[in-house]
C-alpha cells in the first residue's frame, strides 16, 4: 500500500492551488491543507467541493501529481481541497480510516474531526454548495472516504474510493443519511485485494469489493442485486481497450467499477476522472 518514492517526487504545479490562511482551528493550524480554486470562478457563486485523501506513505502533493484533479477542478468548476495524513512511527503518512486500515501503530488519530475541520474552514472562507460536497480517496485514502461516508453522512453527498474498502464490522458505520458510493477496484490488485484480505495480522479482514458495494447498498436501503450496466470505461492506459466494467444496483446510488486486470496503482488515462466527476455530479444531496 506504500506509495512509490518516484511518484511522491512528482509534484503538480497548480496555478490556483495554495495553502489557505489557517484561521483559528487548532487542527488546521497543526496541519494546513491545500485548496485549489477553479479557474474562471467568480468567487461568489456557490460551488461544489471535493476533498482528496492520498494513499499510505504518499503525500497530498504526490497524489495530486498522480490524479491530476486540479485540472478537472478548473474544467468542472469545483473547489478542491487536499491534505497530508499524519506521520507514523515508520515515517509514513496515514489516515485513520476504517477498523481494517490504516493506523498501524494505533495512535487514535481523529481524522474524521480533521476532515470536518477542513469542510468548516473552506465553507467559512468561500461559498460552498452544501448539497454538492464529495470525497475521493486511493488505497488508505479509499478506506478513509468510506469512513467519512459513515461518520459525515449528513455532510457528504457522494464518495469515490479507488482500491479501498468499508469497515470490517458493518455496525461501526455510524451513518445517518444516504450517501452515494462508488468503489473502483482492480481485480489484479496485489496490495488491497479485490477479493478482500488484511493489511496486517493485527487487523481484522477488510471486505471484498463486492461486499463493500453490498454493505453500502444495505446502508442506503437498496433492493435488488448488483448487475452489469453494459457500460465499459477506459480508466487504465496500460490495459488495451475499455477494461473497466460498470455494475450498479437498481434505483440505488451505489456502483462498483472493476478494472479488469487492473493493479493497485492503475496507469490512469488522461480522461479517467471525467466519469468519476459525472458520478458525483449526478448525486447531489436531496
Amino acid at each position: 500500500m506504500r506509495w512509490s518514492l518516484a511518484a511522491i517526487a512528482l509534484l503538480a504545479a497548480c496555478g490556483g492551488s495554495r495553502k489557505p490562511d489557517a484561521g483559528t482551528n487548532p487542527l488546521i493550524l497543526a496541519r494546513p491543507y491545500t485548496l485549489h480554486l477553479p479557474a474562471g470562478w467568480d468567487g461568489k457563486t456557490p460551488a461544489p467541493l471535493l476533498l482528496m485523501f492520498h494513499g499510505y506513505g504518499s503525500t497530498a502533493a504526490g497524489h495530486e501529481a498522480y490524479l491530476k484533479l486540479a485540472a478537472v477542478s478548473d474544467a468542472r468548476g469545483f473547489l478542491y481541497a487536499y491534505a497530508d495524513g499524519t506521520l507514523d512511527r515508520a515515517a509514513s503518512r496515514f489516515w485513520e480510516g476504517t477498523d481494517a486500515c490504516c493506523d498501524l501503530f494505533f495512535t487514535g488519530q481523529d481524522d474524521v474531526a480533521y476532515a470536518s475541520a477542513i469542510l468548516d474552514d473552506v465553507a467559512a472562507k468561500h461559498p460552498v454548495d452544501p448539497k454538492r460536497v464529495y470525497a475521493f480517496g486511493h488505497s488508505n485514502g479509499g478506506f478513509m472516504v468510506h469512513r467519512l461516508a459513515c461518520d459525515l453522512s449528513t455532510r457528504l453527498a457522494a464518495v469515490a474510493s479507488l482500491a479501498g474498502a468499508v469497515f470490517s464490522d458493518a455496525s461501526k458505520c455510524a451513518y445517518a443519511a444516504t450517501v452515494a458510493v462508488l468503489e473502483i477496484h482492480g481485480d489484479a490488485d496485489q496490495t488491497i485485494a479485490y477479493a478482500g484480505g488484511r493489511v496486517g495480522p493485527i487487523y481484522p479482514a477488510y471486505p471484498s469489493a463486492h461486499a463493500t458495494a453490498a454493505q453500502w447498498a444495505a446502508h442506503d436501503g437498496c433492493t435488488g442485486a448488483l448487475a452489469p450496466t453494459g457500460q465499459m470505461l477506459d480508466l487504465d492506459a496500460a490495459i488495451a481497450g475499455a477494461e473497466t466494467r460498470v455494475e450498479s444496483y437498481p434505483n440505488c446510488p451505489v456502483e462498483l467499477w472493476t478494472i479488469q486486470g487492473g493493479p493497485h496503482v492503475p496507469s490512469l488515462t488522461a480522461a479517467w476522472a471525467e466519469p468519476v466527476w459525472a458520478f458525483f455530479a449526478a448525486h447531489p444531496k436531496p
